[in-house]
């Protein structure tokens, strides 16, 4: 159940309203310096910073930002029967070592990891305890990576104003079978929401942890920047999905970083599926020769919806592997956007880096819009860099119409033949198969 810590009673704000917001984020840490400094910079960042235009290479293709940041607010906790029909929905895998359900920024729902975990060192607390609780651990990680692909402004201000979400520590040797489930709900009309999770992994540990993003209704208008940093040791297994399923109303940001060590095997999955717009940003950094790194994204867009995805590749350090795919089914007039960049130092000798993205246009009016690049300034390397996009099999969505298969669920089976091998990505069968419904209701069947 939520601390004392969880529960403390923080001030409403606009996201208009400069006043509101500094008084907000001047509640959220109070005596703790170093944090009181990291959010105050972040503040005047967030202030100085212009809004995005798509005169901006890194917002090349994206529309234009037609919102107004005064139509969302930080709210007080949900009623109580909102908040347990949140924590009744937060059920896309049940064997888990440990579960935590946030609505509107407060936590509604705290399952801890068991004693056997807990006498081994880990920890996995939300953020706002942890912060107090373990500052040694968090104070040079936190909000720590830099922004490298057109978020600053907004991460900015989620660095700001962030309390909501989790830190998971894993010890050196000590492996955690079962996934660690995060939910985030938005419940409330005009919501903004900010959740943060933060993922050490010291030496030969291995974890799971999978973030879920949900609205309990669908047409419910919210905003959103989350974040997550994941810092993988050496020799360490990190896995971390994130299925984002926002409502239709809202408009999201995600930025995420990984820093890959020493011989670290790392996989990120990111499902988007939700939103008005969307845009998700992936940074990978291999600061360490051995490390291997798979990023995997799974998107379908419909409607009028947007999704944006900006993903940087940075090999600092030799021998090291990365391989993205990112895969994309637009519907109806929906639009994608994908730019995506390897950077290969000069001392990245060895270095194998791919990168590769495939949409697949279900109907003449959407658009899909690729730019992979490459940045190579070593000379014993193996990257590529590859984009397609293409529509279904024209005889084999006949084949399926003349056997009177609707024309939505032969595009929905399709689909899923296309987005197999990410799908089988997610190793439990639950949570795949919940994934799959999801998917599913995409097509209105």
């Amino acid at each position: 159940m939520p601390t004392a810590l969880q529960t403390k009673l923080l001030p409403m704000a606009s996201l208009g309203d400069d006043a509101q917001l500094i008084a907000y984020r001047e509640s959220l840490s109070g005596s703790i310096p170093w944090l009181d400094a990291k959010r105050a910079e972040a503040w005047d960042a967030y202030q100085s910073l212009p809004m995005p235009t798509r005169k901006d290479e890194k917002w090349r293709f994206a529309s234009r930002m037609a919102f107004d940041l005064a139509n969302f607010r930080i709210t007080d906790a949900p009623d109580n029967s909102t908040r347990q029909r949140a924590i009744d929905a937060s059920n896309m895998m049940h064997q888990v070592s440990g579960r935590m359900v946030f609505t509107d920024n407060h936590l509604a729902s705290f399952d801890p990891v068991d004693s056997d975990l807990e006498a081994k060192g880990v920890i996995f607390k939300p953020l706002l305890q942890a912060i107090h609780e373990h500052p040694d651990l968090i104070e040079s990680r936190l909000f720590a990576e830099e922004a490298h692909l057109g978020s600053d402004k907004f991460l900015a201000l989620h660095t700001a104003l962030s309390h909501s979400g989790a830190l998971v520590y894993v010890p050196k040797g000590v492996e955690i079978e079962s996934p660690l489930m995060i939910y985030h709900w938005t419940t409330q009309e005009g919501v903004a929401v900010f959740p943060h999770t933060l993922v050490i992994a010291e030496e030969a540990s291995s974890v799971h942890v999978v973030d879920i993003f949900q609205s309990l209704e669908p047409d419910l208008p919210a905003f959103c920047i989350a974040a997550g940093n994941l810092y993988a040791g050496p020799g360490s297994h990190v896995f971390r999905k994130c299925v984002q399923n926002w409502s239709h109303e809202t408009i999201s940001f995600q930025a995420d970083a990984t820093a890959a060590r020493r011989d670290s095997t790392t996989q990120t999955l990111a499902v988007n599926l939700g939103g008005k717009r969307a845009r998700f940003e992936n940074q990978l950094r291999m600061t360490e020769p051995g490390s291997h790194a798979t990023m995997y994204s799974l998107t379908v867009a419909q409607g009028d919806q947007e999704f944006d995805q900006r993903t940087f590749q940075s090999h600092e350090a030799p021998q090291a592997v990365s391989d993205l795919l990112y895969k994309n089914a637009l519907l109806d007039r929906s639009r994608t956007i994908f730019s995506g960049m390897i950077n290969v130092a000069p001392d990245a000798q060895q270095t194998d880096a791919y990168q590769t993205n495939r949409n697949l246009l279900l109907s003449p009016e959407a658009d899909a819009n690729s730019l992979p690049g490459l940045e190579i300034q070593a000379n014993d390397v193996k990257c590529s860099h590859g984009a397609t996009t293409g529509q279904l099999d024209p005889e084999e969505l006949f084949y399926m119409l003349q056997r009177g298969i609707p024309k939505r669920t032969a595009q929905q089976l399709m689909v899923y033949g296309f987005f197999e091998d990410v799908l089988d990505k997610f190793e439990q069968e639950e949570i795949r198969d919940n994934v799959r419904k999801l998917v599913q209701s995409k097509f209105h069947l």
